[in-house]
């Protein structure tokens, strides 16, 4: 495993990095086999492991709690705060008052006593960003995280959330997490080029495109998978289909499995630091690693590009975040009253 720089902290992480969302109710509930899986990412070299509060609601922590029992030191810790945790509606959120004790949730479910990473799951519009960073700074003042980052924060908002840390002398964003893969270039146009510019580490998620870049989603073609399901609309979206359709004898070609040469290819952008990986399986876990030397080359860049031209999406992600401005008709448009004809 060839190790990176997390951004400009100082800390070394794999480029594989493990995403534990999948350890718990909503993908493997045996908790024992969660933990051989996690066990064996460690011993194949992976030292960085992401989870957050809200996955199967604190149990995924919980299991990552106990797999790390006497190997905590050799692992970079990553967790995340933000999305709901009860009905109580400040219970959520990037506020001081909830991050204070959602942190402290995490650490006792966790079975630490600091975090490497703590990001911000989502961006927060209902908290103002100084006091977001403010209580960020804080904790790590305290020493009970190391490094905070976000995840898909728009580019604007990371150079105002940069603007505001130099201001307020406030600590800075070290990390984003947004979501990359072939299917979902859109970050190429500004969110990596800021996120290079201001020193921060990218841990990318969803490489797989949300699992068609396994190529167990053929189109014309029911898969019946654990993602299926759950309904997902982007496992159904022709225009997605369409181009792993064209991926397919690509990654023949190049003598790669599709999930391989997905990986790879995120890999290769000088702005990602590592890559998620998400196995709900050991046969899940084991595909993966067997790709971890995999590499493309510029031609084969090139094929890829022309199918999905750079800094494009085709299609959206059910996951992907949505700023309250495309979700919210009212913010776009005028009251009755004042508007005027053309």
């Amino acid at each position: 495993m060839r190790y990176r720089s997390l951004g400009r902290t100082g800390i070394k992480v794999s480029p594989y990095a493990l995403g534990a969302m999948m350890f718990g109710a909503i993908g493997n509930p045996d908790h024992d086999e969660s933990i051989r899986i996690i066990h064996k990412a460690l011993d194949a070299g992976i030292n960085f492991v992401d989870t957050a509060d809200m996955y199967s609601h604190g149990e995924s922590e919980e299991i990552l709690g106990k797999a790390l029992r006497g190997r905590r030191a050799n692992v970079v810790l990553a967790t995340k705060a933000r999305m709901p945790m009860s009905d109580e509606p400040n219970h959520q959120g990037a506020s001081r008052r909830w991050l204070m004790r959602a942190l402290e949730d995490s650490l006792r479910r966790l079975g630490t006593d600091y975090v490497d990473l703590y990001q911000i799951h989502r961006p927060d519009p209902d908290t103002d960003i100084e006091e977001t960073l403010s209580a960020l700074t804080d904790l790590q003042r305290a020493g009970k995280i190391r490094a905070f980052g976000t995840s898909s924060l728009p580019a604007s908002e990371i150079v105002r959330a940069h603007w505001v840390s130099e201001r307020r002398g406030l600590a800075r964003l070290r990390t984003e997490q947004p979501v990359y893969s072939i299917l979902n270039r859109g970050i190429e146009r500004e969110v990596l080029p800021v996120a290079q510019e201001f020193g921060m580490g990218t841990l990318v998620w969803s490489p797989l495109g949300g699992g068609l870049l396994t190529g167990r989603y053929r189109k014309g073609e029911q898969a019946a998978t654990h993602r299926s399901r759950y309904g997902f609309q982007h496992l159904r979206d022709d225009q997605r289909l369409d181009v792993v359709e064209q991926l397919i004898p690509l990654a023949d070609e190049v003598g790669l499995p599709l999930t391989h040469l997905a990986m790879a290819f995120v890999l290769t952008h000088p702005g990602v630091t590592s890559a998620l990986i998400g196995p709900r399986t050991m046969e899940q876990l084991d595909d993966l690693l067997a790709g971890v030397e995999a590499a493309v080359g510029d031609d084969v860049l090139d094929q890829i590009d022309k199918i999905v031209p750079p800094g494009t999406d085709v299609g959206t992600l059910d996951m992907a975040y949505q700023p309250p401005a495309v979700l919210v008709s009212t913010l776009r448009r005028r009251p009755h009253g004042e508007r005027s004809a053309a």
